[in-house]
């Protein structure tokens, strides 16, 4: 392969450097493309073919269903690790061992305490308040009462502010959800695991005792390691441009939550169950459904089928469809809206429609399911996504500044008018 990549402009050639990464992604660096052409740019409408990073931290290949976390495949970590093992690896870069990861757990459990005047931001805002909206606002306002920045030379610092935004994270999505469901705030309990611990502050009910479910707690386990981080999505890529600012990690993060919340990034799975729903309003045909879907003059859209990354399979769907039997089985659900989906799943899986175009059921489609089953409502699935894609962003923001990337500054073709005169008012 030719080191450099030659660009013709009016006739006037330049040459630019290939770099190649491990798993043999190849790409032109155009860095100096401005400077050297005297003012020329590239546009790339969502950023779809420009990298604006080199990153250790996830490989993804759509095109042949791949998902590794610092080498390690999703498949391996989703059987053998649980969710703080990957959120260590995700930071860290390797896998902690037996007495780093205790440590690890038992420094996050010491910063899980909220201060009492959090409560008070959180009375401010009505039931009606979207989660989305409560949780980036508390985020943002934890920078309140850790106002001080990270030095980001200093491992120590860097550590100790980790540890307090995975502490504090589950508590505020725990308040967020009690809070619209009317119930008392709960804090959590130091004995239980840290996804078993998530489970109880939300589900705990005042007059009664908390009683583990590990079918539940292994499926929140897996969904929270398959959310954990997806490479340079809108959300993380919005972490990382804001931290290049210097902005702290605390707003950095309220802004991926922000970015999380629509519904084409984090939405998903939400729109999934709202697609559900009004099928069952309009009778619970899914045989009709499947033939709207197949018609390109019918503006349906089946959601949670296929993936606009995964151009084969979601290979995330493949290990939360286990645990969706299994939730589904434990708990017995009695639900049309599962029900529908169930049928939708087998219909696609068998249509031939549905196989040639490879639009298998993604990890939204899943996900929906468990939460659903869970009663988690609908207005949380997006909350519970930031709660996975946590320990990912904080990866990504720590990279990006301990590699000491330049402040995002992307450019722009300007399409508005020329030059022209200021009319006075009464000449307009």
């Amino acid at each position: 392969m030719s080191e450099n990549a030659t660009i013709e402009i009016n006739g006037k050639k330049y040459e630019f450097p290939i770099i190649e990464g491990t798993e043999n992604e190849v790409a032109i660096n155009i860095k100096t493309l401005r400077s050297v052409t005297g003012g020329v740019t590239t546009i790339d409408p969502g950023y779809r073919n420009t990298g604006s990073c080199e990153s250790a931290i996830t490989f993804l290949n759509g095109e042949e269903g791949i998902l590794r976390y610092r080498g390690y495949a999703i498949e391996e970590l989703a059987e053998k690790a649980d969710f703080l093992e990957v959120a260590y690896l995700l930071i860290f870069g390797e896998l902690p061992p037996k007495e780093d990861l205790s440590k690890f757990h038992n420094d996050i459990k010491e910063q899980s305490l909220v201060d009492e005047d959090v409560k008070k931001i959180l009375d401010g805002f009505p039931k009606s308040a979207h989660p989305m909206g409560v949780l980036s606002s508390l985020t943002s306002a934890l920078i309140a009462f850790n106002p001080s920045s990270v030095n980001v030379d200093s491992e120590e610092e860097m550590y100790n502010a980790i540890v307090r935004v995975l502490g504090k994270f589950p508590v505020l999505t725990a308040w967020t959800y009690r809070k619209r469901a009317g119930l008392p705030l709960d804090y959590g309990d130091d004995s239980l695991g840290y996804v078993d611990n998530i489970l109880k502050m939300m589900f705990k009910k005042p007059s009664g005792e908390y009683n583990s479910n590990e079918v539940l707690v292994d499926a929140l386990d897996k969904l929270l390691i398959l959310h954990a981080d997806h490479e340079q999505n809108c959300s993380t890529s919005t972490v990382r441009i804001v931290g290049s600012s210097h902005a702290g990690l605390f707003a950095s993060l309220s802004a991926g939550i922000s970015a999380l919340w629509g519904p084409l990034h984090g939405g998903a799975n939400q729109a999934v169950i709202e697609m559900l729903e009004a099928i069952r309003e309009d009778g619970g045909d899914t045989k009709k459904y499947m033939a709207k879907a197949k018609d390109k003059n019918d503006p349906f859209r089946l959601m949670g089928f296929g993936h606009r990354v995964y151009k084969n399979f979601d290979p995330r769907a493949k290990i939360i469809k286990v645990s969706a039997d299994q939730v589904l089985k434990n708990l017995g659900v009695d639900d049309p809206i599962l029900d529908i989906a169930k049928r939708l799943e087998k219909e696609a899986l068998e249509d031939q429609y549905f196989v040639d175009r490879k639009l298998y059921p993604n990890v939204d489609f899943y996900s929906g399911i468990i939460y659903r089953a869970m009663g988690i409502p609908v207005e949380m699935f997006t909350a519970m996504f930031a709660l996975g894609r946590l320990p990912g962003w904080i990866a990504q923001w720590r990279e990006m500044r301990l590699r000491k990337e330049p402040i995002g500054r992307p450019r722009q073709i300007y399409i508005g008018e020329n030059l022209r005169p200021f009319k006075d008012i009464d000449f307009r």
